[in-house]
């Protein structure tokens, strides 16, 4: 599956990216940054969203579980840094209570290990294969094991990858066991959208 990643800070530019790209996939992925967790800020406002494509939230904020408890009705998936998490068994029993799906995202840093005890309960792991806060990061090669790792600890989870995905690197992350893909910059700085879509689902499959 491609996800859109999207950054912004107007309500505008996010209706108008949705928009470009809700009748090519099935969900995109809403990058919240509160400037804290990461040096730059998105999304931090009263968010509308349209009912035309699924949500997840990508919570890169230093208050995630707060987040997630104020606005469980705007997403159907969470995805909270698993740095920032503090309760970890809890946020899983509120969202997983509201019939909604959560995953941890972790830092190229983090090792898999530390969400080890939590697999069995999540719906998904996102891992990111950047340093997260920016559209067009620069891919972390170094990352492949921890993908390769997850996916053999857990061969039936869905593992997203996140940062950096453009053709060259999203068949790196899938032979290493991926099989969601988060793209932000290659998606919406291209003139084509919808091409760059179908170029990632070709690659991708």
């Amino acid at each position: 599956m491609i996800v859109p990643a999207l950054i912004t800070n107007s309500q505008k530019e996010l209706d108008s990216m949705i928009d470009k790209v809700k009748d090519y996939v099935k969900r995109v992925q809403l990058d919240l940054m509160d400037g804290k967790f990461v040096p730059t800020k998105s999304l931090m406002f009263d968010l509308k969203l349209k009912p035309s494509v699924k949500y997840e939230a990508h919570l890169m904020v230093e208050k995630s579980e707060e987040w997630i408890k104020k606005n469980i009705e705007k997403a159907d998936i969470f995805l909270p840094h698993f740095e920032t998490v503090k309760n970890p068994n809890e946020i899983i029993a509120f969202v997983k209570s509201k019939n909604k799906k959560i995953g941890f995202a972790i830092n190229p840093k983090t090792p898999i290990s530390d969400i080890a005890p939590y697999l069995d309960k999540l719906d998904m792991v996102l891992i990111m294969t950047v340093d997260p806060g920016f559209y067009g990061s620069k891919f972390i090669p170094g990352v492949l094991p921890k993908i390769k790792e997850l996916r053999t600890l857990k061969p039936n989870l869905d593992i997203e990858v996140d940062g950096g995905i453009a053709p060259g690197t999203i068949e790196l992350v899938k032979e290493a066991g991926a099989n969601i893909f988060d793209s932000g910059s290659f998606i919406f700085k291209s003139s084509n959208p919808k091409q760059a879509i179908e170029k990632l689902k070709e690659l991708s499959r």
